[in-house]
C-alpha cells in the first residue's frame, strides 16, 4: 500500500499472541514499533483461541488504555476483540488506519457482518491468514474421504455394540478412485495433493479455469455437476458467497453416483443441508463428513447430529497446535511485503466478502 521506508510504522496486537511471536514481528525491521499489552489481552484457552477466554472483562482504565493502543496503530494484527464489532469501531475511530491482518482465512463473513460501507472499506486493506490452514483442512478432508470409504462409523457402532458381524463386509479401495475438489484454491490444491498421493485421480472447480498441474480437469461452478457423475468422493472448500449459497443442491447431489463420499471443509452455506439429508437417505451420498454447517453451533434439533452416515466436526478442523506460529509467520511476510511497498496477499474482496 505505502513505503514506508521514510515513515515510523506502528503495528498493535490485539488478539492474545505468545510473547516470543510479539518479538519475531519486532524483528522484521527496527523501524517498526509493535505495541502488545498482555493485561489488555484475554488469555488463551487452548493455542491459538484467538478470542481467549469470555470470561475476561477489562476494567474501565483497561477498555481505554486497549483502544488508544488500536487507534494508535496503522496496523493492526487481529480484529479488536476478535469480532465484527471490534472491526467496526475501529475503522471509524482509527483515522490513519491502513491494514488489518486476520486470524481466520476466510474473514470475509466477519467483514460483511460488522455492517461497514464500502466508503470506509476502502480507506484500509484487511488480509487474511488463507493458506496456513490448508494442511490441517486437507488432512481432516483426506481423513473424511478415508472414514467413508473404509467404513470406521460402522465399526465404531460394532464396537460399541461388542459385535462381531459373521458376515463380512467390504471396503472400498482409495487408490484408483477418482476425487472432485469444489474449489481449487490453497486448500483444494493441498487436498488434491494429498489424495494423489493416496493414488486418486482429481478433477475441481475454480473461478478461472486454467490448467493444473496434476488435475485433471478443471471447471467453473457451472460444470461442477458435470464432474460428479464418475466421482467416488467430493470435496468442498468453497467459501460462503451469493455466488455459492446453496451451490450443493437436490441437482448438483442427484448428479453424484451413488454412494459417493462427500466432505465439507469450506463453509456450510454452500450445501443445501436438506438436499444432502435426502441424498444420505436415498444413497446418493454413502457418508458425510461436515467441518462447517449453514447455522453454527449446528442446532439441537438438525438431524444431522444423530444420522447414522455422517461426522459432525464443530468447525475445528483448521485447528493445529501450530496454528499461531504459522499466522504469525504469515503476518511477519505479509509485514515485509508491507515495508517495500508490495501489494498485500490474501486480501478480502469487500464486494463479495471472501
Amino acid at each position: 500500500m505505502m513505503n514506508t521506508m521514510t515513515s515510523a510504522l506502528t503495528v498493535a496486537i490485539a488478539v492474545p499472541l505468545e510473547a516470543e511471536l510479539v518479538d519475531q514481528i519486532r524483528a522484521v525491521d527496527p523501524s517498526v514499533t509493535v505495541l502488545y499489552q498482555p493485561d489488555l489481552l484475554p488469555p488463551e484457552r487452548f493455542p491459538a483461541d484467538h478470542a481467549g477466554d469470555p470470561g475476561f472483562q477489562r476494567t474501565p482504565e483497561q477498555e481505554e488504555r486497549y483502544w488508544h493502543m488500536l487507534n494508535s496503530a496503522q496496523v493492526l494484527y487481529g480484529f479488536p476483540n476478535e469480532s465484527p464489532a471490534g472491526l467496526a469501531r475501529v475503522a471509524k475511530e482509527n483515522g490513519h488506519l491502513q491494514w488489518v491482518h486476520a486470524m481466520a482465512a476466510g474473514a470475509g463473513g466477519a467483514v460483511k457482518a460488522s455492517g461497514l460501507d464500502r466508503k470506509t472499506l476502502q480507506k484500509f486493506q484487511i488480509t487474511t491468514s488463507a493458506g496456513v490452514h490448508a494442511l490441517p483442512l486437507a488432512e481432516f478432508a483426506a481423513m473424511g474421504i478415508l472414514n467413508g470409504f473404509k467404513r470406521t462409523g460402522e465399526l465404531v457402532r460394532d464396537q460399541q455394540a461388542k459385535s462381531w458381524p459373521e458376515l463380512r463386509t467390504l471396503t472400498r479401495l482409495v487408490s484408483g478412485s477418482k476425487l472432485v475438489v469444489a474449489g481449487l484454491g490453497e486448500i483444494g490444491l493441498e487436498t488434491a495433493r494429498l489424495a494423489r498421493a493416496l493414488g486418486m485421480t482429481v478433477s475441481g472447480t475454480k473461478r478461472t479455469v486454467e490448467p493444473l498441474a496434476g488435475i485433471e480437469a478443471v471447471t467453473d461452478n457451472d460444470g461442477l455437476a458435470g464432474l460428479l457423475a464418475s466421482a467416488d468422493a467430493v470435496v468442498n472448500t468453497l467459501p460462503g458467497t451469493p455466488y455459492t449459497d446453496k451451490l450443493f443442491n437436490r441437482a448438483v447431489f442427484a448428479a453424484m453416483k451413488p454412494g459417493t463420499v462427500f466432505v465439507n471443509v469450506g463453509r456450510g452455506t454452500v450445501v443445501d443441508e436438506e438436499a444432502l439429508l435426502e441424498a444420505l437417505d436415498n444413497g446418493q451420498v454413502s457418508y458425510a463428513c461436515l467441518d462447517v454447517f449453514a447455522v453454527e453451533p449446528l442446532p439441537l434439533d438438525s438431524p444431522l447430529w444423530s444420522h447414522p452416515r455422517v461426522l459432525v466436526s464443530p468447525h475445528t478442523s483448521a485447528l493445529s497446535a501450530a496454528e499461531n506460529r504459522l499466522i504469525a509467520e504469515r503476518f511477519c511476510s505479509n509485514l515485509r511485503t508491507f515495508l517495500d511497498g508490495g501489494e498485500l496477499p490474501h486480501l478480502v474482496d469487500t464486494v463479495h466478502f471472501y
